[in-house]
């Protein structure tokens, strides 16, 4: 690791939405970012953590530390915990890779002391196990969290509610004690709904080897799946060529450093209702940073070139850093 590398480590529910797939990848190809160690949330027998070691091997960096996580939620699952699909997203068989008790935590807990950004983009559980088994472990760490109710999207955007969450009304109980406990870097749905990976993107990924070729058919697949082109016509603000949103990738280039956002410090006080949490704005809350604005082209040309980069390592323009 050079001087100037930025160390992330990377919590994940991979095997759902493709997002997850998509944030994986970019950071692979990321200039100056090293991972430190992946973790998997949600899991479902080591099946997530199959997925990256699968993920992994097709990028030829096997070497990347990687441990199955929390099975279950703190404060309820939302709806079961599944994989999308295996035999339909993935060429190749997954063979599961189920970890030892604890060993996600203490690969999270090696990560921040080597100073690693943590970046959540599953629900929040191991991080707040973590912080439960080891107070005051993660509050002293950089963390970078997508998900957190602030506001609702902006017009032209679906009209998202705080139910549409997920990662946080995944589990409401770990999501409060990383809050309450921690001081994260907030990326929330309503700015990640204007970042997407669009059928534009295709021929470029079509072209960088079987990784890429397996984003361009998870996304048109996800894309029939959830009826995103359907989506796309009924909101002004949405891509005509929408195949999904971009919303792990974005909190992933925030911990990475990227400066094409926007990033607020705003008094918050979650708020839960008995069944879904959310962050209200009040003087009597607490000082949380928010990503509030997001420059959308730059964005998409930046996920790109980190893909291509990660699948065809090549020297090229880099991009920007905060």
């Amino acid at each position: 690791m050079t001087a100037m590398t930025r160390l992330i480590h990377l919590d994940t529910d991979i095997g759902g939405d493709t997002d997850d797939l998509c944030a994986l990848v970019m950071l692979l190809g990321w200039p100056e970012v090293e991972l430190s160690g992946i973790t998997t949330s949600a899991e479902v027998g080591g099946m997530r953590a199959g997925i990256v070691h699968a993920v992994l091997a097709l990028a030829g960096r096997a070497g990347i530390p990687i441990a199955a996580g929390a099975g279950g939620s703190l404060g309820g699952f939302l709806a079961p915990s599944a994989i999308t699909d295996p035999a339909r997203y993935w060429p190749e068989p997954i063979a599961a890779q189920p970890g030892a008790p604890g060993a996600a935590l203490d690969l999270l807990a090696a990560s921040i002391g080597r100073g690693a950004t943590v970046v959540a983009i599953g629900p929040f559980t191991n991080l707040a196990l973590l912080e439960v088994a080891r107070p005051g472990l993660l509050a002293s760490a950089e963390v970078v969290v997508m998900g957190g109710y602030v506001a609702p999207p902006g017009p032209g955007l679906p009209a998202l509610g705080a139910d549409s969450d997920w990662n946080v009304q995944s589990d409401t109980l770990a999501a409060r004690i990383v809050f309450a406990r921690c001081n994260p870097l907030i990326v929330p749905l309503s700015v990640t709904l204007q970042v997407a990976l669009q059928a534009s993107h295709l021929p470029a990924l079509r072209a960088s080897g079987p990784l890429g070729r397996l984003l361009a058919i998870q996304g048109e697949r996800y894309a029939t799946d959830h009826a995103h082109h359907a989506l796309a016509l009924q909101h002004a603000a949405l891509p005509a060529d929408l195949l999904n949103f971009q919303h792990d990738a974005l909190a992933c280039a925030v911990a990475a450093g990227w400066d094409g956002v926007s990033i607020d410090t705003v008094p918050l006080l979650p708020v839960f209702d008995g069944r879904w949490l959310s962050l209200a704005a009040s003087p009597e809350g607490k000082a949380m940073r928010v990503v509030t604005a997001v420059d959308r082209e730059r964005f998409a040309a930046d996920w790109l070139r980190a893909v291509e980069r990660a699948v065809t390592p090549t020297p090229g323009p880099s991009p920007s850093r905060r």
